[in-house]
């Protein structure tokens, strides 16, 4: 592993990890219905053990770096995101963030189905910790880059998951964060808006955000980021540039 990864936070560290682990207690048997949990609890006879979803990561993002996050389904990925954006509380170990995070954890994350895509533009603005005024003044930017169109004014239980993806990814990027999170979002779209997503990407980091990226894209992994980690089972086993993540993510899946 890069030992990179567990050095102590310095002045450039935007995100730092120090033995990190997330741990769940399931029953050791299936129960069905909530009265027989009950019944037993009461008897003493449920017995749970522990499921690591994230066990010892170890971690250090660097300011203005597009750090990739890669693994199968079920790796921890996104709650190794959900720990560094404060969504969840690791059960142990340190985590250390500098300055204010965007999270873009899924598609249509903040948003209510029942609102148009206007209100839901003010809602999650509102949401990432912007004045009605701030939101306003970037409101024609947020509309031309989602491609949204006419559809900004109808509820957002009618959008496709895409423009669901681009209106949220088009909020979350309208400011320039300390720390943009973005699970997948990357996946949906065509291959026009792809590349915009990508291009505003590189915009950000000149301008000194750091962009934190989980997706199962090894191209994208290999063309995008500087360092990245391949996480399986809940833990890194390996660290390196994008291309050599993306190279040992392919093997890994026999391709």
């Amino acid at each position: 592993m890069d030992n990179t990864l567990l050095a102590e936070p310095e002045i450039t560290t935007s995100v730092f990890l120090k033995d990190v682990s997330v741990a769940y207690r399931v029953p050791t048997e299936r129960i069905g219905t909530i009265k027989e949990y009950l019944i037993k609890k009461v008897r003493g006879k449920v017995q749970h053990k522990h499921f690591y979803a994230l066990q010892d990561i170890n971690l250090n993002v660097e300011q203005g770096e597009i750090f990739g996050i890669i693994g199968r389904n079920g790796a921890g990925k996104s709650t190794l995101l959900k720990v560094i954006s404060r969504v969840l509380s690791p059960t142990n170990g340190r985590v250390w963030i500098k300055g204010v995070v965007a999270p873009l954890l899924e598609l249509g994350a903040g948003f209510h189905p029942e609102l148009t895509g206007l209100e839901n533009v003010y809602l999650n603005g509102t949401l990432l910790g912007h004045t009605r005024q701030e939101i306003t003044e970037k409101l024609d930017s947020i509309l031309a880059f989602s491609e949204i169109g006419n559809f900004i004014n109808a509820p957002i239980r009618t959008y496709s998951s895409g423009m669901v993806a681009r209106l949220g990814f088009s909020v979350a990027t309208a400011w320039e964060p300390d720390i943009l999170i973005l699970d997948e979002v990357l996946s949906v779209g065509d291959a026009a808006f792809r590349a915009k997503c990508s291009e505003r990407m590189l915009n950000l980091i000149k301008g000194k955000s750091t962009v934190l990226l989980v997706t199962h894209s090894s191209s994208l992994i290999a063309e995008l980021c500087t360092r990245a980690i391949l996480l399986d089972h809940g833990k890194i086993i390996s660290s390196g540039n994008g291309a050599e993540i993306s190279d040992q993510y392919m093997s890994m899946l026999n391709i």
